[in-house]
């Protein structure tokens, strides 16, 4: 090839050694060179796709969070209860003669006939003080006999109220009430507290102390309304209820006192007062 041939002459060539029967010249350079700038391009084009529309990596997870804290322990009782006995106690599914035997000695042997249920005594007081904050009690797990008699009431329309007389059906039990001992019902009550404790566990409150349970229901009991004059009652279907809405959003056992009558509920809650005060007389400790 010659010496002075331009540098197109010698890649053309150059091309026509390696590869005989392809034509070279300047167009077929051109053409060369033409496809590829758009090889180029399409590269590039692919390239971009891949970099916007290929799925990145996804991102890295968060951050775990913080560890909950652990729940505070349990507090301690409000008002505790030291039990100073050195007698065993029985289990509580077998604490009704024990109780029996007490209850017979406080009450008297014909008033605990009269009013006192003998089974499942301890279990059924529970359930019973934890009840009467509340709306409802079950009658079912009541201790107590039934008072006996019909519920009375007189007038009519809006003079519907509660007869006086309706009153006396509480007398006989206000009067057992009355004749028991506050200070030896307690010692009772604190020597076998541990069989109370156990069965309000056991009715759902394994955090709960019963006493605290107690002293709750007796401020609830004192803070029962004493109404002034007859006690309207409305009838809007079978049953009576108050015709103040603030007496019949009462508890139950706050309803019990009102039924009773103003001097029931007096003499009543002047002995609860001796109860409270018995049963807190332990502060809390302090923490």
């Amino acid at each position: 090839m010659p010496q002075s041939a331009d540098k197109d002459s010698q890649i053309c060539y150059t091309r026509v050694r390696l590869h005989p029967g392809i034509p070279c010249g300047p167009r077929s350079l051109m053409r060369a060179s033409r496809i590829l700038i758009v090889v180029l391009v399409l590269a590039a084009i692919v390239a971009a796709g891949v970099y916007f529309f290929w799925p990145s990596a996804p991102p890295p997870p968060p951050p775990a969070p913080p560890a909950p804290a652990a729940p505070p322990a349990p507090a301690g009782p409000k008002f505790p209860v030291t039990t100073q006995s050195d007698q065993p106690l029985p289990t509580l599914a077998a604490s009704d003669p024990t109780v029996i035997e007490a209850l017979q000695k406080l009450l008297g042997p014909q008033a605990f006939a009269q009013w006192i249920i003998p089974e499942g005594l301890i279990r059924n007081i529970v359930a019973t003080v934890d009840n009467l904050p509340r709306e409802h009690f079950s009658r079912r797990l009541s201790p107590l006999q039934g008072i006996g008699g019909t519920f009375k009431a007189s007038g009519s329309g809006d003079a519907l109220a509660i007869a006086p007389a309706n009153s006396a059906r509480y007398t006989a039990f206000v009067t057992a009430f009355d004749h028991v001992d506050p200070a030896a019902a307690v010692a009772v009550y604190q020597r076998l507290y541990p069989l109370f404790q156990q069965a309000y566990v056991e009715l759902g409150y394994p955090n709960g102390y019963f006493n605290d349970r107690l002293v709750e229901a007796l401020d609830n009991l004192l803070d029962a309304p004493e109404p002034k004059g007859p006690v309207k009652l409305v009838s809007p279907k079978v049953l009576y209820e108050y015709a103040d809405p603030d007496l019949e959003a009462a508890s139950a056992g706050q309803k019990v006192l009102v039924r009773m009558g103003a001097a029931n509920e007096a003499k009543v809650k002047e002995k609860l007062k001796q109860y409270r005060a018995l049963v807190s007389a332990q502060p809390a400790p302090k923490q």
